[in-house]
């Protein structure tokens, strides 16, 4: 008897199949990791190969590895519970990822991805590697296509240029109302203010998808705000 037949009397599972499809979640997941490795977030490629991986040898467990008792009567056996845990359990990881500061939601997208790793891995060890790396490209396409669609297209730029009085706590509750009003900063540029003058002015670099109606009149209110003027950017 061989030193394989000893330890592992019933082989069945572990065959270069079911290695193929762990070496396939391997790669796939890798690929996934390192976009996100690239993107500096922070489930990156040691988070997404481990839960591609992972996946897989949880879907081949429960496809070969209850063998031995799918024949016992008093048994109930379905290969496909143990695989739809990762379903719900992937989501203790996702959940760890998300954070939630004021109205600012961040950490969605990469839970999203660690779901999708784990989607990716259960389809390889399902022996559906066609769909498997369909679902990896598609999330090259959302990353890659996606993202700058929705910066350039769907998002809205523009320009608030502001008078202000410089000896009051004025543009820290101006950027506190531009976050809650659901518009990101990307630039700004403030002018040292002349001494003893009376106003400075600043301009600042918006984006957001909402109108800037609300956002107009709330900056107005702000006390220190003696102008605002608001254009879109060309």
């Amino acid at each position: 008897m061989s030193i394989t037949h000893f330890l592992f009397p019933d082989p069945g599972g572990q065959g270069w199949l079911q290695i193929g499809e762990l070496a396939l979640a391997f790669v796939l997941s890798s690929l996934i990791g390192l976009e996100r490795e690239f993107r500096m977030k922070s489930a990156g490629l040691r988070t997404h190969t481990l839960v591609g991986v992972g996946a897989a040898l949880i879907v081949l467990v429960s496809k070969y590895g209850f063998g031995d008792v799918a024949g016992d009567a008093h048994v109930s056996f379905d290969p496909s519970r143990v695989a739809a845990q990762i379903v719900s359990g992937i989501g203790f990881i996702g959940g760890g990822l998300i954070f939630v500061r004021g109205d600012a939601v961040r950490g969605l997208t990469t839970a999203a991805v660690v779901w999708l790793t784990a989607a990716v891995g259960m389809a390889c060890a399902a022996g559906l590697p066609v769909l498997a790396m369909l679902a990896t490209a598609g999330h090259f396409i959302v990353a890659y296509v996606y993202t700058p669609f929705n910066r350039y297209v769907l998002t809205r730029h523009h320009v608030v240029n502001l008078t202000y009085r410089p000896r009051e706590d004025v543009m820290h509750r101006v950027f506190r109302r531009c976050t809650e009003q659901k518009f990101m900063i990307e630039d700004m540029s403030m002018p040292d203010p002349v001494d003893r003058a009376e106003t400075a002015r600043a301009t600042l670099h918006i984006a957001g998808r909402q109108p800037t109606e609300h956002l107009f009149v709330s900056l107005g209110e702000i006390e220190g705000v003696t102008s605002v003027r608001i254009e879109k950017e060309e």
